[in-house]
């Protein structure tokens, strides 16, 4: 079984441990303020077969790496004038930029899923302290089963992967609760690749230029959570819910009722004031309480699709979609 180290009141024991867990190539889940990550040496081609192993996540799915700062990002990628500007403005924070890897860089190619790109980003609080003190990148996907329902707390990271990892930090509850903003930069273009945890329109308003969206299914993996079926529950999910059918796991917005929500199994409303920062905050999480109800099926009342509703509509629709 897990261990969490509760990572708050010795943060400085806390990295030491992981960094003595890394340095034998073993994962470990670390708090970012998107979501909980499970984290392994990016140039240890052991350590990040784990990730998958752990995860048992398909190999052909690219992971993120994360780095401590610009400057440590420099090492490894290659930057576009556009896409620097990007990070240094939105870096630390919920967003990811995919770009050429420097062939010197020691990433190794099971990171990056054999692409010539690779994911990169930098967080903030712990998981940045803990990049700069062992001073290599790692990469850390979601710290969950592959296709499931990412962890925003150490508790959720224990239930899911426990048997299989050795240490959790924890450092409470995600503080965004969405993963990172997937944006690429081709020919002066600004492509959306997975809306998350920063508002697309921010980047519209610091660049100038429309960010293009994706357009259609059955586009190349360039990034994670591009897979048309991601963050499922165990439930079935059912979308645009205008009443709850009896026995159902209700999840509102906005502190609106449904009808039927009487008969539901649980009813819990993402933000009832309508706030899309607590609602994007709230969603993981309420997915897995609703999933423990035991109901067959979740209803998920309708999401406004602007600002963090548009990552929240992405998720809902991937978890709502057909499984294999």
């Amino acid at each position: 079984m897990t261990r969490i180290l509760e990572a708050r009141s010795d943060e400085a024991m806390a990295i030491r441990e992981a960094i003595a867990l890394l340095a034998r190539g073993l994962p470990v889940a670390i708090p970012t303020e998107t979501v909980y990550g499970l984290a392994a040496d990016a140039t240890n081609p052991d350590a990040i077969a784990r990730i998958y192993e752990m995860k048992g996540r398909p190999r052909f799915n690219p992971l993120i790496c994360h780095m401590a700062d610009l400057p440590m990002a420099e090492r490894h990628v290659i930057f576009d004038p556009l896409s620097r500007r990007l990070a240094e403005v939105f870096w630390p924070g919920p967003m990811t930029l995919v770009l050429p890897v420097r062939e010197t860089s020691p990433i190794h190619p099971l990171a990056r899923a054999g692409l010539d790109t690779v994911g990169v980003r930098v967080p903030s609080g712990m998981a940045g302290r803990l990049l700069a003190a062992l001073d290599r990148p790692l990469a850390a996907p979601s710290a969950n089963t592959s296709g499931g329902i990412s962890p925003t707390t150490a508790a959720h990271v224990a239930a899911d992967l426990g048997k299989k990892l050795e240490l959790v930090l924890d450092a409470g509850p995600a503080r965004i609760g969405l993963e990172s903003t997937i944006l690429k930069v081709e020919n002066g273009a600004i492509r959306l690749l997975r809306p998350g945890g920063l508002d697309v329109a921010d980047v519209e308003a610091l660049t100038g230029t429309l960010v293009v969206r994706p357009h259609g299914a059955g586009a190349a993996i360039e990034a994670p959570g591009m897979l048309a079926s991601h963050y499922a529950p165990a439930a079935g999910v059912r979308l645009d819910a205008t009443s709850v059918f009896p026995g159902e796991a209700l999840i509102r917005f906005g502190g609106r009722s449904l009808p039927g929500e009487e008969r539901a199994a649980i009813v819990l409303d993402l933000s009832p004031t309508g706030d899309l920062r607590e609602a994007a905050a709230n969603l993981f999480g309420y997915m897995k309480e609703a999933d423990r109800s035991g109901a067959a099926s979740i209803a998920f009342a309708p999401v406004p699709v602007h600002g963090l509703g548009e990552a929240i509509n992405d998720r809902l629709r991937r978890a709502a979609a057909p499984r294999e």
